[in-house]
């Protein structure tokens, strides 16, 4: 990789990281091949990122960021998880955890706010935003659907009674 290829790199991270919502930073030693492209494909799926660069550039594209105070846990082979929805990434990444003893979350960052691996794990189990979205949806159509039942039930109940009436007569 020559130095103009190092910039362009340096240069996308850094709006990467300027529009991420939550970075993760991970150590991967000693996943196969094939692991990390079961991660990465995980990843997507969920809507976030996973990129393996090497630390020193990583630590360049981070200056100037919300995310520079992660430059001291990019020591050794890690990773950078990131999403811009604040729950994605730290989801994947713990869930891939569980399973895969080689895989250590080391910490992360939510905007300005450092967090380590407890913080991650408990941002993983917040519902994400698509779920709170849902949930809310739902919160607002249950009125709505009582209202409409509450109105027709005094008209089933005539029609109801009608339809007897006509029955016996």
């Amino acid at each position: 990789m020559d130095r103009s290829q190092k910039e362009a790199l340096v240069a996308e991270m850094n709006g990467v990281f300027a529009d991420a919502g939550v970075v993760v930073v991970a150590e991967y030693s000693g996943l196969t091949v094939a692991e990390m492209t079961n991660l990465r494909v995980k990843m997507h799926e969920a809507g976030a990122n996973f990129k393996v660069t090497k630390n020193r550039l990583a630590r360049l594209a981070l200056d100037g960021t919300d995310y520079s105070s992660l430059s001291d846990k990019l020591k050794g082979p890690v990773g950078i998880a990131y999403s811009s929805d604040p729950v994605s990434a730290p989801k994947v990444v713990m869930d891939y955890a569980k399973g895969n003893e080689k895989f250590v979350v080391i910490g992360g960052a939510m905007g300005s706010t450092e967090l380590d691996a407890a913080a991650v794990k408990s941002l993983a189990s917040l519902p994400s935003l698509d779920e709170l979205r849902g949930k809310l949806v739902g919160l607002l159509q249950a009125p709505a659907t009582k209202i409409a039942g509450v109105v027709a039930a005094p008209a089933g109940q005539l029609a109801r009674v009608l339809s007897a009436k006509a029955e016996q007569g």
